[in-house]
């Protein structure tokens, strides 16, 4: 069940050293969850423990960046993106998000790794206002095509950079900070 948590406009961001690191099942509830990330959106274990990850989905993020990221995962790829989350207080924090699926050592999956860490402004400057035309295209579909009218926008603003995808894209985007 996902909290009602009115959004504020207090940001709390990540130290430059600081990783986020969660673990899900298939189906994205937490199994584990790091100090540092309990710390920052400001759930304690025993709220986060079971819950679907999108217990700190920030309103200003598209539906259709998680479709695409899903979409992404449960063709078996890698994962990089860059977020909007929601503390339980009602801040937020944005981060620089590599997910992975997890196997089992037969080759069967059981679930997703992430590592999060502090994004470049620069990033988010550009990022932001692309997010903010996704929402917009979003309000005025319909809630089933929604996500996917603003992906195709997204798809879009992806090959007007001459990047050949979006995790290329999001990478090159991350590189200031020294990947």
């Amino acid at each position: 069940m996902k909290l009602s948590i009115t959004p504020t406009h207090h940001e709390r961001k990540l130290g430059e050293n600081d990783f986020i690191v969660s673990k899900t099942d298939k189906t994205g509830r937490i199994t584990y969850a790091n100090r540092i990330f309990m710390d920052i959106c400001g759930f304690p274990e025993s709220e986060l423990l079971g819950v679907q990850h999108n217990i700190i989905r920030h309103p200003d993020m598209p539906r259709g960046v998680f479709r695409f990221m899903w979409d992404t995962l449960k063709a078996g790829d890698e994962f990089f993106g860059f977020a909007k989350n929601l503390c339980a207080d009602g801040g937020f924090y944005w981060v620089f998000a590599n997910i992975t699926p997890d196997y089992d050592r037969n080759g069967v999956l059981t679930g997703y790794y992430s590592v999060r860490r502090k994004p470049p402004e620069s990033a988010l400057n550009i990022l932001t206002p692309v997010y903010r035309e996704m929402l917009a295209i979003e309000k005025q579909s319909s809630t089933k095509e929604a996500p996917s009218k603003s992906i195709a926008y997204l798809t879009d603003v992806v090959k007007s950079t001459g990047a050949k995808s979006y995790n290329k894209l999001v990478l090159d985007l991350y590189k200031p900070q020294g990947i």
